[in-house]
């Protein structure tokens, strides 16, 4: 075995690490604080101290073939999207299909990681965990940091005048586990993400009344996009992303906010976002609208102040008689176990070059995996992220100099604040972020070489979902069932659906789908041309 690596955490950020490190003939040691692995997707009927936290009804909202790992698609049978117990039976396989467990130190809590004397010419660390309330510390040659960024509630209750005096119940979504509790009250879910939404909607099956306020709005998505298809494999394209960043920006917000209005008009149902062309994070929610709609869930703008027991929004309306208010606020970037000054300079942000690496180390042995988020799904972008990772700590690629990482940052900070609004955001452009890492290990398809060898893949490769697979064709760590695995992805989508057999699968034409879309705007061109 080549040199020692810990690991921190045992989520899918973490197998994936151990994996990678393992390709890479590197010495894998895995610290995980509870007793099995899958991090977020392992469901606990409480909220833990330190571990990110789910409720019940939890489902993805990723499709199986867009969050698999590369290697290892999902079983056939598995439906689209799946319920949290599904996505941990899935990890479970993963990691003994790949031996991984023998890594993992299970009730291990890391407390620290330091740098040792001799770090500016070694790039070690001293790493301390405690079990048992035993203490021990190790040497390590380098660290990958994979214990989540949904650990520590966001919960700012300073920005809602008279919280203090409200006499209800008040606490953070990662509290909130199941709906039964809650039955006849009058909830307030403040906050329109993903948690908050899903909450809101399944309270409104058993709570007298439900109401969302939303400060700035979101878009809402469906899972179910045209005809039927799992969204992410119609919309997360290669073709799509090259329309998108290479269109006049006037024509891709149109295009943007057409597809986000595709379904329901949001002015309608007081969802829309105070800047619509933004490309924030959309909310995924198939019960949101027909919930308003149906009027048992309401939208309200943000809290202006609470009283002992109601909430007075900035419109001027009130919500009497509130029982409980769920903060369904976010969460808050934290690594406790390691100094600020390791992964955090400017303006105290976490400035990583490409989301992994502290730019600004003598030595670039520490990695943090999973610290971005997308449109795209987090088991394909942590384990391109822990083969960058593992090949940077062996020594067979290198990153470019402090200087260039932190140009790259700054250029990234300034493209990141025209797309979604805020420079420190942990958002990316998912298959340009992916094809950056790719690259740097020589895992990126080649498209044009592809159309001349073999166009049948080209065209599912490029105008076709980008799942998780392209990142396994060629280079190191190629997986010799890629290209079966891309050919058929739609087989797979569609099977577990197929338990009434009315006809012949019906696969999307891409070329009618794009054709679609610009249909509107051609015919206008032809028009004006016509005129003129």
């Amino acid at each position: 075995m080549g040199k020692k690596v810990a690991i921190i955490g045992a989520g899918v950020s973490g197998l994936a690490s151990i994996r990678s490190c393992l390709e890479e003939g590197l010495e894998p040691t895995c610290f995980e604080k509870s007793n099995d692995i899958g991090g977020l997707w392992k469901f606990s009927d409480h909220a833990e101290e330190g571990r990110a936290s789910i409720y019940k009804s939890v489902f993805s909202n990723s499709s199986k073939e867009m969050m698999c790992f590369p290697d290892f698609p999902f079983p056939d049978d598995f439906p689209n999207f799946m319920h949290n117990s599904k996505i941990q039976e899935y990890i479970s396989a993963f990691a003994k299909e790949k031996n991984l467990l023998k890594y993992i130190q299970f009730k291990t809590f890391v407390s620290s990681v330091n740098k040792r004397p001799d770090f500016a010419t070694t790039g070690q660390w001293d790493v301390t965990t405690e079990r048992d309330g035993k203490k021990e510390s190790a040497v390590f040659d380098a660290v990958m940091v994979c214990s989540g960024h949904h650990v520590y509630p966001n919960l700012p209750k300073e920005s809602f005048p008279g919280l203090n005096h409200f006499k209800g119940k008040c606490f953070h979504s990662r509290d909130y586990k199941e709906p039964g509790v809650f039955n006849g009250k009058r909830v307030l879910v403040v906050g329109l993400g993903n948690s908050g939404c899903d909450i809101a909607t399944e309270l409104s099956r058993t709570a007298e009344q439900v109401m969302i306020s939303s400060r700035s709005g979101s878009w809402v998505m469906s899972r179910v996009w045209d005809n039927g298809y799992p969204w992410d494999m119609l919309l997360v394209t290669r073709f799509g992303t090259f329309l998108k960043n290479n269109l006049p920006t006037a024509i891709s917000d149109w295009l943007y906010m057409k597809q986000m209005n595709a379904r329901f008009k949001h002015e309608n149902y007081g969802l829309m976002p105070l800047n619509g062309v933004l490309r924030k994070e959309p909310v995924f929610n198939d019960e949101l609208p027909a919930s308003i709609l149906c009027g048992i869930v309401s939208v309200k703008p943000n809290v202006k102040e609470f009283t002992e027991t109601s909430a007075i929004f900035e419109d001027g309306t009130i919500f009497e008689g509130i029982d409980c208010v769920i903060f369904a606020t976010g969460y808050s970037f934290a690594y406790p176990f390691l100094d600020e000054s390791i992964i955090k300079s400017r303006n105290n942000e976490i400035i990583l070059f490409k989301g992994v690496f502290p730019p600004l180390l003598e030595k670039s042995t520490i990695a943090v995996i999973g610290f971005v988020q997308s449109l795209g799904a987090a088991i394909p972008t942590v384990d391109l992220q822990s083969r960058w990772a593992a090949q940077v700590i062996k020594g067979t690629c290198t990153l470019p100099s402090m200087e260039d990482m932190m140009n790259d940052i700054n250029e990234k900070m300034e493209k990141k604040r025209k797309w979604f609004g805020k420079s420190e955001t942990i958002q990316t452009d998912y298959i340009v972020y992916m094809d950056e890492l790719s690259s740097f290990i020589g895992a990126k398809p080649n498209i044009p070489w592809l159309f001349l060898t073999d166009p049948k893949l080209a065209m599912e490769v490029y105008f076709g979902p980008c799942s998780p697979y392209q990142f396994r064709l060629v280079g190191p760590g190629q997986w010799p069932g890629a290209r079966n695995a891309i050919l058929t992805q739609w087989d797979r989508s569609l099977k577990p659906m197929q338990t009434r057999v009315v006809g012949r699968l019906q696969k999307p034409c891409f070329f009618f789908h794009w054709l679609k879309l610009f249909a509107i705007p051609i015919l206008l061109i032809a028009v004006f041309l016509v005129l003129t």
